[in-house]
């Protein structure tokens, strides 16, 4: 598939651990085909009954380049290694799922290793890189959302909000709504790509016209931040408030919205709204797995839903180790991405 070289496909037989008469995801799932070129491979996978298309995004730049700490770039195996090993028994429409690959970032990666944050000028090249990033990541999801694929992406920084919200604007020739579980709006200055600022470069470039942050944290948010999204008509349920009321409340809510806007809707979540989770911003005052869980499913129910991203999960950040660390987010973006699927099924 030499169209597009940054593609890395994925065997799933690598991640599988065999069992004599067990049956795994991996053991079932769709792989895109090497043959042909991209969209012709993407076409021979719809026409063949697959919907749901499973991305990776192995890096770490965009939180490097809003002072973060790395580690993001190992959320994509740790998925691997934790859903192609679930159970194939009927609980999820295996058939449906493709899974494309993963978005080589190892040139870019490597070119940012020896960088330095607190430098600016390496500062400025973290985030000049990010923005390659973001060129790669729309190639891939592009045709993905032309053919009409709802888009799964697993691992990178919350960056990678902002050409997944680009590319699909273009391809409906409207702007988006997106819902964020996230203790940070990531509406920073456009000072140069980086993992704070995605939805307001997509919301100032016309790809983004509805925004709600679900869990948002007044204090871990910048006053200036707060009235950019004020400014642009965005709202928000704050953390605080969440802890006073039923959360399927505030969903009833959040999903009334997004259904209201009759607009392509992207889920995000930043794993780092989750109590505990390995991740560049680990948070002890966090929401459940049953929240997300819940905030996953019911807008993923919405029909005007176009993919899910999952970001920032970072297993070496564990505070027991790495394959512990693989262990917390491979679980916890299985469960997410099994929600995802379940909400869907609603929709039939």
């Amino acid at each position: 598939m030499s169209d597009i070289s940054f593609l890395e496909l994925t065997d799933p037989a690598k991640w599988v651990n065999v069992r004599e008469h067990e049956t795994k995801i991996g053991q079932a799932i769709r792989v895109l085909s090497e043959e042909g070129t991209y969209e012709e491979s993407l076409k021979s996978a719809w026409d063949d009954g697959q919907r749901v298309a499973l991305v990776g995004i192995p890096e770490s730049i965009g939180v490097r380049g809003n002072l973060g700490r790395a580690g993001a770039e190992d959320g994509w195996q740790a998925f691997l290694k934790s859903f192609l090993n679930l159970q194939k028994t009927g609980l999820l429409s295996t058939h449906e799922l493709l899974l494309v690959g993963a978005v080589n970032c190892a040139d870019l990666m490597d070119k940012a290793a020896d960088l330095d944050a607190k430098n600016p000028h390496d500062l400025a090249e973290l985030r000049a890189l990010c923005a390659q990033v973001d060129a790669r990541v729309r190639a891939v999801v592009t045709p993905l959302f032309e053919q009409g694929f709802e888009v799964i992406v697993i691992g990178g920084g919350h960056n990678n909000a902002y050409p997944l919200l680009k590319s699909l604007s273009e391809v409906s020739e409207e702007a988006c709504g997106s819902v964020n579980l996230d203790p940070h709006a990531d509406f920073r200055p456009r000072e140069g790509r980086h993992s704070g600022n995605g939805f307001s470069y997509a919301y100032m470039e016309g790809a983004l016209e509805y925004y709600h942050v679900v869990g948002l944290h007044q204090g871990k948010n910048s006053a200036e931040s707060l009235r950019q999204l004020q400014h642009a008509g965005m709202r928000y349920h704050t953390l605080h408030r969440l802890y006073e009321r039923p959360f399927y409340e505030v969903m009833d809510e959040v999903v009334a919205k997004a259904d209201s806007w009759q607009r392509p809707l992207g889920i995000e979540v930043d794993v780092d709204a989750l109590n505990a989770v390995p991740a560049s911003a680990v948070n002890y005052a966090g929401l459940s797995l049953a929240q997300g869980f819940q905030y996953v499913k019911r807008l993923s129910e919405v029909n005007e839903t176009r993919y899910l991203h999952l970001a920032e999960a970072a297993p070496s950040l564990c505070s027991a180790g790495f394959e512990e660390g693989m262990k917390i987010c491979g679980q916890l973006l299985s469960e997410l991405t099994t929600a995802y699927l379940h909400g869907r099924e609603r929709r039939r």
